[in-house]
């Protein structure tokens, strides 16, 4: 699929929101009803301030789709993103990202400077996509938030997530979207941030070290594992040993100040690494 063969648009009719509940089930693989965001829920959000694009191949096809409803934080005007879903058919070709943008510009249309969503910290693709390529930030760790899933992608595991928040008009954002790869460089105190995770290698995977929760670098690394779906199916076990380590990990660092600001993809590793910064100081609200 190409992607200049894609067109990207809001999608307004009770149909086309049936057609989004259809890809909910593709992408997700859900078996249980109340897993799906119902048609006329679709319907109703959007006409009441909600972003519902879908993207479409040149037979007219909905290959993707990206869903935010409106929302407030600290007395302004939000977004958020609840869905974004690509099938496996049309992955690879940068379809998440364009639709990310799309939701961007239409959110910057309204006024809009915040948008928020959750994800799994053990997946690193979707790590590498928010964090490294759209310049979101994290301040939030949720255990289990959604509870028991029907989605055979959770496998049982605890739906633990993490909030981004992505100041769509800021610097930082700015320049995480339109530099080129090769610009898009860490700075030489990354490579020397404290690790707090070392894994071991256990064959095909690699399994969590002892974490050092009292650290107090200006940067530190947290290490997870790629391919952390098949690790679900495979070895549900070891993945629940990434969950819980992880878990402790987060919920220590971020209680201490600390925010997730970057993520560093190692393919050929098979691991990621989350780069851990301390909080910038609130603005000063006296008078």
């Amino acid at each position: 699929m190409s992607p200049t063969s894609i067109t990207i648009r809001p999608l307004t009719t009770l149909d086309e929101c049936r057609q989004v509940a259809e890809l909910e089930r593709i992408v997700w693989g859900y078996t249980d009803a109340e897993d799906v965001v119902p048609p006329p829920v679709l319907v109703v959000s959007i006409k009441r301030g909600g972003i519902l694009l879908g993207a479409f191949d040149d037979g007219g096809r909905m290959v993707g789709f990206v869903y935010s409803m409106p929302a407030t934080k600290l007395g302004a005007l939000t977004q958020w993103s609840h869905m974004l879903g690509v099938p496996p058919s049309a992955r690879g070709a940068g379809l998440g990202l364009r639709l990310k943008l799309a939701q961007r510009q239409w959110a910057i249309q309204m006024g809009v400077e915040l948008i928020e969503w959750t994800f799994d910290p053990l997946q690193a693709q979707n790590a590498h996509l928010n964090l490294a390529r759209l310049g979101a930030v994290v301040e939030e760790y949720e255990e289990n938030l959604y509870g028991a899933s029907s989605s055979r992608l959770h496998a049982g595991n605890p739906t633990d997530r993490f909030v981004a928040e992505w100041h769509i008009s800021t610097p930082h954002v700015e320049r995480r979207l339109f530099a080129s790869t090769d610009l898009r460089v860490r700075d030489a105190t990354v490579s020397s941030a404290f690790l707090v995770n070392p894994s071991r290698e256990a064959g095909r995977w690699i399994e969590p070290g002892l974490s050092n929760l009292s650290a107090s670098p200006d940067r530190l690394l947290v290490e997870i594992p790629t391919g952390f779906s098949e690790m679900l199916v495979d070895s549900p076990e070891l993945a629940n040993q990434w969950r819980i380590a992880t878990r402790e990990i987060f919920q220590t660092y971020l209680g201490r100040g600390y925010r997730v600001v970057d993520f560093i993809l190692a393919r050929e590793a098979r691991r990621g690494h989350y780069l851990l910064a301390p909080r910038p100081p609130e603005p000063d609200s006296a008078p």
